[in-house]
């Protein structure tokens, strides 16, 4: 990457999250001016700043994306904006709607308006598997949230913002995640509660999905949905090499710790697509992403994929889910807590 963030002023919505906080840590790399985090989450601005050590360059605001007052002060002299704040967790969307809406899609257009006004010169968004062919409420509001972001780049006339999305699989070792459930469950003794055995997910770590977002503000034009590439796997897999890797470290044998099945949760499917048919005519393909656009680029060639599913994937296999969960830190702190450090 050219260093493009250089004495730039950047704001992370949502900074406090574990996606958030994966691209302030990576924006900090390239030097920029100021590094502005809205979160409305006091205790995790708090905890944040800690991290951080207390650089200079951080500017900590606490306040939500639903107040487009607050917002507009939030964007006001900004360069990038990196928007990662959501509600993001399925069952809790299904059963709240109304709050989904006004986080996910009316806060997106708080920033997106603001954005405008003040013409930063990129926004990228960041956005999930669940928006493609959605089935519930989380991923029908980030669909939308999608399509603001993406018709922005008509709406806003001769302003020269542009404005991106970025699709992410299951980001294994966020908070929240089903990574530091089960290992939490096997901590505890068991049971691992396993939803359906069989579902399959594309999944990523924190690095990973802050690398691409900053790939993305280097070098979108406008109108762009960026999809790394990622591996999939099947959620029963998963359990069984966690309980194998994690149970000896807190003193259980593997063969005690039980899955119990309970069932889909409302509103999850199966399996998760991150291109579907209709997108994949307008799909190019790089070395390590998709990129789904309706301009032609130059210097990329048309991706021959039909979609983009975990189901048609080649899965990991149970000892690259043991490599992969190895490198994430949900997995290297269980071992530091094993040694007594």
């Amino acid at each position: 990457m050219t260093n493009v963030f250089q004495d730039k002023n950047i704001l992370v919505t949502g900074g406090t999250g574990s996606v958030g906080h994966g691209i302030v840590e990576k924006v900090l790399q390239y030097r920029p001016r100021a590094v502005r985090i809205l979160s409305n989450d006091e205790n995790g601005l708090n905890c944040l700043e800690k991290d951080l050590g207390g650089r200079p360059e951080i500017r900590l605001l606490l306040g939500d994306i639903r107040d487009k007052e607050r917002i507009k002060n939030a964007v006001a002299g900004i360069d990038y904006v990196f928007h990662s704040a959501a509600l993001k967790h399925v069952p809790i969307c299904e059963y709240n709607p109304f709050e989904a809406v006004k986080t996910n899609v009316l806060g997106t257009q708080n920033l997106i308006e603001a954005a405008m006004e003040e013409e930063v010169t990129k926004f990228i968004a960041i956005s999930t598997d669940k928006a493609v062919s959605p089935i519930n409420v989380m991923g029908a509001t980030k669909l939308l949230a999608e399509r603001l972001t993406i018709s922005a780049n008509y709406y806003k006339g001769a302003r020269k913002t542009a404005f991106a999305c970025v699709r992410l699989g299951n980001v294994l070792d966020s908070r929240g995640s089903v990574v530091p459930l089960f290992r939490e469950q096997i901590e505890n003794g068991g049971p691992v509660m396993v939803t359906d055995p069989e579902m399959t997910r594309f999944v990523m770590g924190i690095p990973r999905a802050a690398e691409l977002m900053l790939k993305a503000a280097e070098v979108a034009n406008g109108g762009e949905i960026f999809i790394l590439k990622m591996p999939a796997l099947r959620i029963g897999d998963l359990a069984e090499v966690m309980i194998e890797e994690l149970a000896p470290r807190y003193g259980h044998n593997p063969a005690d710790i039980k899955i119990k099945i309970i069932g889909k949760r409302a509103g999850e499917k199966k399996h998760e697509e991150l291109i579907e048919q209709e997108e994949a005519a307008s799909v190019y393909e790089l070395d390590d992403m998709f990129i789904l656009t309706s301009q032609v680029l130059e210097g990329t060639k048309k991706a021959p994929v039909k979609r983009y599913s975990s189901k048609d994937e080649t899965l990991l296999t149970r000892e690259e889910i043991a490599v992969m969960l190895k490198e994430i830190p949900v997995i290297k702190d269980s071992q530091t807590k094993q040694r007594g450090n």
